[in-house]
């Protein structure tokens, strides 16, 4: 297993004659065996994180280490030895299409200089694992997309990687085919212990497998932590619109017949009680049900609900109360919040 520490790590770029900061100063810890969500918006910068995690992108400021090992300071040989540990899988699979999928897996192999009948023995144990073992004579143009990226994950586990860095490896993928493969990625972790690096713009994929995130705005780092509890009570902006979804169509309160949105969200646990049917009645005053939604978050249920209060009725609090006291977590929504939410 391996760890990630990233330090005061900033990338420009000069172009047209002017100077582009495409991350600023971001710090991170990827625990060694953690999987590990880095989430924003096209254009945030986490891609551009990913490839300065295995120096593909040399750093303008700060540092990378992997196991303690500054990657700057290593030679050019050193460096490509040390890329060795750090596989990595692309949204648009990579694979050679003159090849099967078998040549495939052993392309990596075959560089490093393994003798083609080990490279065999040890690309059909991979393809074993990702499901794929009868498939090792078909093309890639044969293939789904889901099979495509199932061959690129086998390919990037050749070289026995501690890291397995995924720069939106799900984002060509239906939701189905992309809900397989971030079960496979889990299980390749529980199995192997490999250290995963999952960069995505979908919060649903963080949600489903990730132990921590890191969102990312504009080159920072703008909030970071155990995934469930950023879902739970997100801080700032931009994890509330990824959390939420964007629609950028304003509603004002007064149109939503509301004074005050919360948002409430319950686990398993707190969900066989109706609390909502059971508040109502309690205060005998309305509540507006403004969204509802379900999530799959770190393998727990979570339920959110936007809900819109009445000032008039001189109870939101109670109402609050009432839900916190029943293991809700409840935050306020602001005005200007209410767009990227319903």
């Amino acid at each position: 297993m391996s760890g990630i520490k990233i330090r005061h790590l900033t990338k420009k770029f000069e172009a047209d004659g002017h100077i582009l900061t495409a991350l600023d100063d971001v710090n991170l810890q990827i625990e060694s065996g953690e999987i590990y969500g880095i989430i924003g918006m096209s254009g945030a910068g986490k891609s551009t994180l990913v490839r300065s995690i295995n120096f593909l992108e040399r750093p303008t400021e700060g540092q990378v280490l992997i196991d303690g090992v500054d990657l700057a300071e290593l030679s050019e040989r050193d460096l490509r030895k040390k890329r060795a540990d750090i596989g990595m899988i692309f949204q648009g699979f990579n694979l050679l299409e003159q090849k099967n999928v078998i040549s495939n897996v052993c392309f990596p192999l075959e560089i490093a200089g393994v003798k083609k009948k080990d490279a065999i023995v040890r690309a059909r144990e991979l393809l074993k694992r990702v499901n794929l073992e009868d498939k090792e004579k078909a093309y890639p143009s044969r293939l789904s997309g889901g099979q495509k990226q199932r061959v690129a994950i086998a390919r990037a586990l050749a070289s026995n990687p501690k890291i397995l860095l995924c720069d939106e490896a799900t984002s060509a993928l239906d939701p189905q085919t992309s809900d397989s493969i971030l079960k496979l990625l889990k299980q390749i972790n529980e199995d192997l212990g490999i250290t995963i690096v999952i960069i995505t713009h979908q919060m649903s994929v963080v949600t489903q497998i990730c132990d921590k995130v890191a969102i990312v705005e504009n080159g920072k780092i703008v909030e970071e932590g155990k995934t469930a509890e950023i879902f739970d009570s997100p801080k700032s902006d931009a994890a509330k619109e990824l959390i939420s979804g964007n629609n950028n169509s304003f509603l004002p309160l007064e149109e939503l017949n509301s004074d005050k949105v919360i948002r409430i969200v319950f686990s398993e646990n707190s969900a066989f009680e109706p609390v909502i049917a059971n508040a109502i009645l309690k205060f005998e005053t309305p509540i507006n049900i403004l969204k509802a939604d379900t999530r799959n978050v770190g393998g727990i249920a979570k339920g959110e609900m936007l809900l819109g209060l009445h000032y008039g009725s001189g109870v939101e609090k109670d109402f609050i109360e009432y839900f916190r006291e029943r293991g809700l977590v409840v935050t306020e929504v602001k005005e200007t919040e209410v767009k990227s939410h319903v």
